[in-house]
């Protein structure tokens, strides 16, 4: 009996020292957390998050969240298990968040351009709204290409075929609208003076795309200076917070009506709201965080309103304009546009940050 005893004991201890070697082993999964809110029109480690120089700005009674995602990069069975059985967490495979052909450097470093670059398109978007459009030049001339003797460098191309041209981007997609061959009539002004060429579009040589043969880049002259400074945070997710936020600091009107409002979707150039990940999480943060309305892009409703948290609406934005109308409701004593329980638009690509040529 004592032997038998012996050995019930030893076995249960090794099982118990197997059990917990299993559950010390790091899994091929992340977990997906809520991560911490940022009020926009506020201040981080005792900087404003948005400055503004050689400006006049407002104060909001409100605030204007930006929501984000904490990521447990290293993750043990656990962790796995708790992760699985929470309302508040994901645990998802992690090549989603690491691929496997990057490391976790490279893919911090990639999520700090996109948070960079979704910087400058919320100052580009802001400053359009407040009266201050993108002028898209020219910034050279191929010798042989369509526009040669036509277009120059430094002109700044104002129309295609009668339709505004409002960023490079928009350039790009008016050429490329009809195929190679075709006459478009481009509006220009050059040295303060407007006026119109005939350009004939010709195809490339790698891929056939329809060109003009010119350079081109954008400028957005205005008097004042905007900058936002916010450390250990990536993503392209919180463009439309900075956009929003940039707006109320320099109109008089305060656009949270003294609520807080928080919110997520990246911003492109033409103010086009974009789909994100971790809206679950999100969602959590955000009612944390006291927010009494929260933005929805609009390509990710059906997955909001699955993970629905109660207490907080949801309005449904596809562009910065819906946002702005959505404020104005919410604060206005209405209810703004819901998200709905299905997407209402196709994704887009990523917008490709490189100096386009058209």
């Amino acid at each position: 009996m004592r032997r038998r005893g012996v050995t019930v004991i030893l076995g249960a201890l090794i099982t118990a020292l197997l059990a917990g070697g299993v559950m010390a082993i790091p899994l091929p999964y992340v977990v997906l957390k809520p991560g911490p809110t940022v009020n926009t029109l506020g201040s981080d480690n005792g900087k404003e998050v948005i400055q503004v120089t050689k400006a006049d700005t407002s104060t909001s009674k409100g605030q204007l969240r930006l929501t984000t995602v904490g990521v447990q990069p290293s993750v043990e069975l656990v962790w796995a298990i708790r992760g699985w059985f929470s309302d508040e967490q994901a645990v998802v495979p992690r090549e989603l968040i690491y691929p496997p052909d990057q490391s976790e450097q490279q893919v911090e470093e990639q999520n700090a351009e996109e948070f960079k670059s979704s910087q400058h398109s919320a100052v580009t978007v802001a400053l359009r709204e407040l009266g201050y459009p993108v002028q898209t030049f020219v910034t050279e001339v191929s010798k042989d290409g369509p526009s040669a003797g036509v277009l120059q460098k430094d002109d700044v191309i104002t129309s295609v075929d009668g339709t505004e041209v409002t960023s490079p981007d928009k350039l790009t997609q008016l050429v490329q609208a009809k195929p190679a061959g075709t006459p478009l009539k481009i509006g220009y002004t050059r040295a303060g003076k407007a006026g119109t060429a005939t350009v004939t579009t010709k195809a490339a040589e790698s891929g056939g795309t329809p060109r003009i043969g010119v350079g081109i880049d954008k400028k957005q002259p205005h008097p004042f200076d905007v900058n936002i400074d916010l450390d250990e945070i990536g993503g392209p997710s919180a463009g439309l917070m900075f956009t929003l936020g940039i707006i109320d600091k320099l109109r008089p009107a305060d656009l949270t009506g003294g609520k807080i409002i928080a919110g997520t979707g990246t911003i492109d150039d033409e103010g086009n709201v974009g789909p994100i990940g971790g809206i679950p999480q999100k969602l959590v943060g955000a009612k944390e965080a006291g927010a009494q309305l929260f933005l929805v892009p609009a390509d990710n409703c059906a997955e909001a309103v699955r993970n629905a948290v109660p207490g907080l609406p949801m309005a449904e934005v596809a562009t910065v304009d819906d946002a702005l109308t959505a404020l104005q409701t919410f604060t206005s004593g209405g209810t703004p546009k819901p998200a709905p329980l299905r997407n209402n638009r196709h994704r887009r690509p990523r917008r490709n940050s490189a100096t386009p040529v058209v």
